[in-house]
């Protein structure tokens, strides 16, 4: 203030002081520092060079104060930070880009980091807090928090040139005589011994001829004819004239999609991701 006003009267006006008390606080200041801040030059009151240059880091400094209560406000928001999310594939198709598009709009400056992962890993992470937050299919939410967002059918994936790709759906009976291409067990054996306990109740046991543990390379297996494949909902985009997908008129349960956490996690980030999740206009 004084090096605005250069005039101690003035600015201890502004400052609601008296001018000796603001005198004694620049004399004191001189000290500490070790430096003269002003100078008087033909009766005038003038900063010197070093106070030119402490007044220039001392705005700075205000400035990066201000900010630094700001941001940490912001961090108490849930508004900067980082989100460590995990995903199945299967959430990739239609659930993840909704989810995150509406939230990277609402939260431009929190980081986002994000990787597939398999059901089991995600459960594991969650429990030792080296992820926030996960989307995957139930089954192994033994000590964590869960929201259902999705309810996805189980689909017939079909080579076009199959005898049954003209038909609008498709019996799980109907494909007992061919071969399969399913999700590697090792990595989700949830969803492989659920597909082959449904294929048992109706009635057959699928022979399983090719594994993988991507649902891109089960598309590709299949429209290179390698077998069928019943995949969930939502399915990687393909060409329709190398594989379709058909509907099962069997009366199966369908696959929920959840948001999962652990319930220590007092991350405000997760906190704001969840609260955007409870939303509308969310999956």
């Amino acid at each position: 203030m004084v090096a605005e006003e250069l005039n101690v009267g003035r600015a201890a006006t502004r400052l609601h002081l008296t001018q000796p008390s603001l005198s004694r606080q620049i004399a004191a200041l001189e000290h500490d520092l070790g430096v003269e801040l002003f100078a008087r030059v033909k009766k005038r009151f003038v900063l010197t060079a070093a106070g030119e240059s402490f007044l220039v880091d001392a705005r700075q400094l205000l400035e990066r104060a201000d900010e630094a209560v700001r941001d940490a406000q912001r961090v108490q928001r849930g508004e900067l930070g980082t989100l460590r999310l995990r995903f199945v594939q299967s959430a990739t198709f239609e659930v993840l880009p909704r989810l995150l598009g509406a939230f990277r709009a609402a939260n431009p400056d929190v980081v986002l980091d994000l990787e597939t992962m398999t059901t089991i890993r995600q459960a594991e992470a969650l429990r030792e807090g080296r992820i926030d937050v996960g989307l995957f299919r139930l089954g192994v939410a033994r000590g964590l928090e869960t929201r259902v967002i999705s309810r996805d059918p189980l689909v017939a994936a079909l080579p076009t040139g199959h005898r049954l790709a003209r038909r609008k759906r498709v019996g799980l009976a109907e494909l007992a005589d061919d071969p399969f291409v399913l999700y590697t067990r090792a990595t989700g054996p949830t969803v492989f011994d659920t597909i082959v306990g449904h294929c048992r109740a109706a009635g057959f046991e699928p022979e399983v001829t090719q594994e993988a543990a991507e649902v891109q390379t089960i598309v590709s297996l299949v429209a290179a004819g390698l077998g069928v494949s019943l995949l969930i909902a939502p399915t990687p985009r393909i060409d329709p004239e190398a594989v379709v997908y058909r509907e099962l008129s069997d009366d199966l349960p369908p696959w929920e999609l959840s948001v999962a956490w652990s319930p220590d996690n007092r991350s405000p980030v997760l906190a704001r991701f969840l609260d955007h999740v409870r939303g509308p206009g969310t999956p």
